[in-house]
């Protein structure tokens, strides 16, 4: 009766620490922003497929080592004397045959899927498409977001507008610390950095409003680095930047020095005009003058 009683105080005690251990879970994962697994554009597909098939063979080794676990410690529990005992074992060729081939197998696969992945993936490599693509140079400021649309002669703070179905060619800088790009629904992030020209090719297959963030923390003010991109018919996106083009700022190199000065929460701001130099002079003032492409080491400020 007292063994009865103790397992029953243990069973209480055990539920009463992964009540509140659960409920912080909960709340934790309540607050995840699951877009990545949403995604609105043909690269953020593939790394959707990417993200569920690595998953799933992954579990082919997780779920059988949990449900082997929590039975062989109920069926080899000290109470049940009818289980085998065997103090002097200690070899099974099978079971060393399973436990070093299948996770050999996965590994394999995984390692594979990840080389084909990572070239098919690579943020650099443009997009196949008949339509031409638009060009837009992005400055990573404190704590806000520059997009500068070279053809076209306009820039915008914290909103970028791009026509769906259009692949769109990213080049990507800082004017401070090193920050991360990201759209999650559009696809792959990359990184940010001073002096450095990184690059990224994406394209919006929905029309919608998408999110865009700094995936890499930057100072007190990394919380609000944020942007919507509106992906738009041509026609909407053609109504956008005339839009942009009616504003009455324009975007000179002394009014960049203003818009570059750190500042928080800052709201959507159109500019008519910007100097063609502009992101170039910005790279080159890293580089003693020089402005240098790493066209050649993409993978030193990009991740997936």
């Amino acid at each position: 009766m007292d063994e009865i009683q103790a397992n029953e105080m243990k069973r209480t005690t055990l539920q009463r620490l992964l009540l509140p251990v659960g409920a912080g879970l909960a709340a934790c994962l309540s607050g995840c922003n699951m877009e990545v697994l949403d995604p609105k554009g043909s690269i953020g597909v593939a790394e959707e497929h990417l993200i569920w098939t690595s998953t799933w063979v992954m579990l082919l080794v997780v779920v059988p080592v949990i449900v082997m676990t929590l039975w062989f410690a109920f069926r080899y529990r000290a109470s049940n004397r009818s289980a085998t005992y065997a103090p002097k074992w200690a070899h099974s060729t099978a079971i060393e045959v399973v436990v070093w081939t299948v996770p050999a197998i996965i590994i394999l696969f995984l390692g594979v899927l990840t080389w084909r992945t990572t070239h098919e993936l690579d943020p650099y490599k443009p997009l196949e498409s008949g339509v031409k693509p638009i060009n837009v140079e992005v400055v990573a400021l404190d704590w806000k977001w520059l997009f500068i649309y070279p053809d076209l002669g306009i820039a915008s703070v914290n909103q970028l507008a791009v026509p769906v179905g259009t692949p769109v060619n990213f080049q990507i800088t800082s004017d401070s610390v090193m920050n991360s790009f990201f759209i999650p629904q559009l696809g792959s992030q990359v990184y940010a950095m001073a002096g450095m020209n990184t690059r990224l090719h994406l394209i919006a297959d929905e029309a919608g409003t998408y999110e865009g963030l700094s995936a890499n923390f930057s100072g007190k003010g990394f919380s609000d680095m944020k942007f919507n991109t509106l992906a738009t018919s041509q026609q909407d996106f053609d109504a956008w930047v005339q839009k942009v083009k009616a504003s009455s700022t324009q975007l000179s190199m002394d009014q960049y020095a203003s818009v570059a000065k750190p500042s928080e929460k800052v709201p959507v701001e159109y500019f008519s005009t910007v100097d063609p130099k502009l992101f170039t002079n910005i790279i080159a003032k890293y580089n003693n003058g020089h402005v240098t492409n790493f066209d050649d080491a993409a993978s030193c400020g990009t991740k997936g």
